[in-house]
């Protein structure tokens, strides 16, 4: 893929004003419990609320509505597990232009149906055996579509990272900021919002412990490959971070925290138990590492970003025995 410059807060900003009318600004919501549990005052930045369920739609959105006319007319090609593949099919249907998405056998029906559902053409793969990537790069040059990836892409970072601006503009300055982390694009659009709206925040990536590949990057100073993880973080199943996603991250993150899947459905279960809501797995990774971090978040404020909550209820019913 060709390199262009990495986005910055400017971008961010024009994202916001380019989604506005179509992404949701969700809600911030708060919990009594945890904030007595931890000792801190805790913001959730809710984005199973968004539109297709996932901060994914501001990314796909910005990135998809730059399009030339000669763009839009050859379409998109997309690879995902799913919410991106969704926010992309979404965003291609708001837009009148073709979709065509790259989507794992093993990945949520739910999702692959609502995939399917917003009109978008569905190639399946295996991720364990195949790469999506060199998929994807076909399909768009034997087609004429235009390759929007899920995260390593500068309109798509600047997109995501609408969801902090919105969460410090309606909650001001905060100590820590916790946020997902897969392949970075939501992180690395975060850390824009971060360091120009509260420059003193401390900001932590967390991803599967599994798939520990941003925190061996993080530290190594370079990024570091690894297998497919195996995770019932699907969304976070990404074997590295970006060529634009791990500078920002490099120069703008605190640190990366890992949380385990036990870790994932006790998040899971507290959301659904406490706050009556349905999270997926990769959107209770914030929880989970702020709750293994209370010592050190007593006395502060501290924002936890939700990424989605599309996941299969039987599934989650399932989890939720454990």
């Amino acid at each position: 893929m060709t390199t262009l410059p990495l986005p910055t807060y400017a971008d961010v900003e024009a994202a916001a004003e380019r989604i506005a009318g179509y992404a949701n600004r969700t809600p911030v919501h708060t919990s009594r419990t945890l904030n007595d549990r931890l000792g801190a005052e805790v913001f959730f930045k809710c984005e199973n609320f968004q539109r297709m369920g996932a901060f994914k739609f501001r990314g796909a959105f910005n990135a998809l509505s730059k399009f030339t006319p000669a763009q839009r007319q050859g379409g998109v090609v997309a690879f995902s597990s799913g919410n991106h593949a969704q926010g992309i099919a979404l965003s291609a249907r708001l837009l009148g232009m073709p979709a065509t998405i790259v989507m794992p056998a093993d990945a949520p029906a739910l999702k692959i149906a609502a995939t399917k559902g917003y009109g978008a053409n569905v190639v399946i793969y295996d991720r364990y055996t195949e790469d999506r990537e060199a998929i994807g790069r076909d399909l768009a040059e034997k087609h004429g579509m235009t390759l929007i990836p899920p995260y390593d892409h500068p309109d798509v970072m600047a997109g995501q990272g609408t969801t902090a601006r919105e969460l410090f503009e309606e909650v001001g300055t905060l100590d820590a900021l916790f946020a997902p982390l897969g392949g970075g694009g939501l992180l690395s659009g975060t850390a824009l919002a971060t360091r120009a709206l509260a420059p003193q925040c401390e900001l932590y990536g967390v991803e599967p412990e599994a798939g520990n590949d941003g925190q061996q990057s993080f530290r190594s100073g370079s990024i570091v490959h690894i297998d497919t993880p195996k995770t019932i973080a699907d969304g976070a199943q990404t074997q590295h971070l970006g060529q634009h996603t791990f500078p920002i991250i490099q120069r703008d993150v605190t640190d990366i925290l890992t949380a385990t899947d036990a870790q994932l459905v006790d998040a899971m279960r507290f959301f659904a138990e406490r706050m009556k809501m349905i999270v997926e797995p990769t959107g209770a990774l914030g929880l989970a590492a702020a709750l293994q971090q209370a010592d050190a978040l007593k006395g502060k404020r501290v924002g936890i970003v939700i990424s989605g909550g599309n996941v299969d209820i039987a599934w989650f019913c399932e989890l939720m025995k454990r």
